[in-house]
């Protein structure tokens, strides 16, 4: 069977260049306010952005929740494509402080996530998703965090349960229509070639390592995918925040604080921006886009005003020059794709 469907390839034409990343609205690190989430989602949809991804991780299910009561709101037939993930459930939990940062999230909701990557359980966390989200369809499932970098030591053990139960509850739900395409959603591209030499797969959201910063995916995991026609969904364009903010602040890469040598390589980058007067943020966001395997970026957007410069910024005329001298700094990889306008690039390529 080949690894994309008539259906997921006809999807997956639809979702670019940009995408809108649910975290914020799942109250990453500070609490919003239900009308907040409401104005920064609607405008994205109001602008034209045609793909929301979300999980139940975010917030504990706060994030479905909203985005569910927006698109019932702005999308009511259903014509935005909507991703969601599996690998989590998503337990009660009585003693949680619902003020507190639990990772990375302060939700009303009380629930603790439960790592479960079985046939049971992603059966399950997709029906709770659809109940949570209001759809009867989620059109792309991802499989949140699978990989060493996450799990460690028990990554074999979590690897084998996927790939013996929830990756074949997965293969029924597309093969049946119920969903259109499922990948892995990771932070790491070693999980995602691990998978590809074990099953077919639609779709990979790889977040944080293929930027501005770093391409080591060029290597091994962009080149499978070329042969296995597998598309890209690129998360946190910004590596966590210093692509965007830049390096004079006391910047987040990679969830983390921004080591050294981060900071001096995103300063020599400001510097040719600076010479060719292009904004930092609009070359992180279009970067990824240059890729022909690359679906959409997916940004995570905070608020409005963020929503509509990402817009902004994803259609910045970008000069050739520029990709070129950073190359020829060695600031970028020489193989890396950099066409000229790398929208126009996309838009060709999908």
């Amino acid at each position: 069977m080949p690894s994309v469907s008539h259906d997921c390839a006809a999807l997956l034409k639809t979702i670019g260049p940009i995408a809108f990343g649910g975290a914020n609205l799942g109250n990453l690190y500070r609490p919003i306010s239900d009308e907040h989430a409401e104005r920064t989602l609607a405008a994205a949809l109001e602008s034209g952005i045609g793909y929301v991804d979300t999980a139940p991780f975010y917030g504990f299910g706060l994030s479905e929740k909203r985005i569910g009561r927006i698109l019932a709101k702005y999308d009511p037939d259903a014509r935005i494509v909507l991703s969601s993930k599996v690998g989590r459930l998503l337990e009660p939990d009585a003693d949680a402080d619902l003020d507190a940062v639990r990772s990375g999230f302060v939700s009303p909701e009380p629930f603790r996530p439960v790592y479960d990557y079985s046939y049971d359980a992603v059966m399950r966390s997709w029906e709770e998703s659809r109940r949570r989200l209001g759809r009867e369809r989620i059109d792309i499932l991802f499989v949140h965090d699978l990989g060493e970098r996450t799990h460690g030591a028990d990554h074999p053990h979590h690897f084998r349960t996927f790939m013996e139960g929830g990756y074949r509850a997965l293969r029924e739900l597309r093969d049946s229509g119920e969903i259109s395409a499922f990948g892995l959603g990771v932070n790491e591209a070693e999980v995602c070639v691990e998978a590809l030499a074990h099953g077919d797969f639609d779709v990979m959201l790889l977040a944080g390592r293929y930027t501005l910063i770093e391409q080591a995916p060029l290597d091994t995991l962009f080149p499978l995918c070329i042969e296995r026609d597998v598309r890209l969904v690129i998360g946190g364009p910004y590596n966590s925040g210093i692509l965007a903010t830049g390096s004079a602040k006391a910047s987040r890469y990679d969830y983390g604080a921004a080591p050294a040598a981060v900071v001096e390589k995103v300063a020599a980058i400001e510097r040719i921006c600076a010479a060719h007067d292009v904004p930092l943020a609009a070359a992180a966001l279009q970067f990824p886009l240059g890729h022909p395997q690359v679906a959409a970026v997916l940004p995570g957007l905070a608020n409005e005003a963020q929503t509509l410069a990402s817009l902004r910024l994803v259609t910045t005329p970008i000069p050739a020059d520029f990709w070129a001298e950073l190359k020829h700094t060695g600031l970028l990889r020489a193989d890396a794709p950099t066409p000229p306008s790398v929208v126009e690039a996309h838009a060709a390529s999908v």
